[in-house]
């Protein structure tokens, strides 16, 4: 028997951000991430599940593709579930965006939340992911109650939501989810590894219901070398 409702956020596998030594913005898989999606696919076969969620760029598409035939489902793409936009790098030299990225994190803490330059602040990509996400909720019977504490009502009979998509995104959401007051470093504070499973489910709370985290990351269903991130 399944809870009231169970979210499964799920990262996408390893991907090629480098190509003869130049960035490539929306990578497909390396072969060692189409491993470990097969891996996470096998894992969750014959799970019960009523919808899968899937970011529009490449490396979650190729991700969801084997967790779709294990689920028996067809993914909808969602827009709001894409990573947050680091501008355009296509072709720079991989050695030029890690140093961007690295100094980037020296930037004083209000600079941070307009992430890097050319890039979606985070304050937007906040804004677009915890409001794509409780507009999906509201669709599935989740109504929020309170914001402080973290308050939901269940009006939908039992039901699973299998999302794949990016560490930044699974990290806003687990914070929405969780009440917790968000950070422009959310995939720092929740690191997940590539083709890990988050699951949270609903606790009985007072007049509502609140979000439990009952795994995070996990990895279990691969192998030690196949665990990257």
């Amino acid at each position: 028997m399944l809870p009231a409702v169970e979210l499964l956020f799920i990262r996408h596998g390893e991907p090629a951000w480098d190509e003869a030594g130049l960035a490539v913005d929306d990578p497909a898989l390396t072969d060692r991430g189409i491993e470990q999606a097969r891996l996470l696919g096998r894992a969750l076969r014959g799970l019960r599940a009523d919808q899968l969620l899937v970011s529009p760029l490449r490396r979650a598409q190729q991700t969801a593709e084997p967790i779709a035939d294990a689920l028996g489902l067809e993914p909808t793409t969602l827009p709001w579930l894409a990573e947050i936009s680091m501008g355009r790098w296509q072709g720079t030299p991989s050695e030029a965006v890690e140093r961007a990225f690295r100094e980037n994190r020296g930037r004083p803490l209000e600079e941070q939340w307009e992430g890097i330059p050319g890039g979606e602040s985070f304050r937007h990509f906040h804004a677009r992911v915890t409001g794509g996400l409780q507009e999906m909720l509201d669709g599935a019977g989740v109504l929020r109650l309170s914001e402080h504490p973290p308050l939901w009502k269940l009006c939908e009979p039992e039901r699973r939501i299998v999302v794949v998509a990016h560490g930044g995104t699974n990290a806003v959401s687990l914070g929405y989810l969780l009440g917790i007051e968000p950070v422009p470093w959310e995939w720092e504070r929740f690191v997940s590894f590539h083709a890990s499973v988050s699951t949270l489910q609903p606790v009985d709370i007072s007049s509502g219901h609140t979000f439990s985290l009952l795994r995070f990351a996990d990895t279990t269903h691969l192998p030690v070398e196949l665990q990257t991130r």
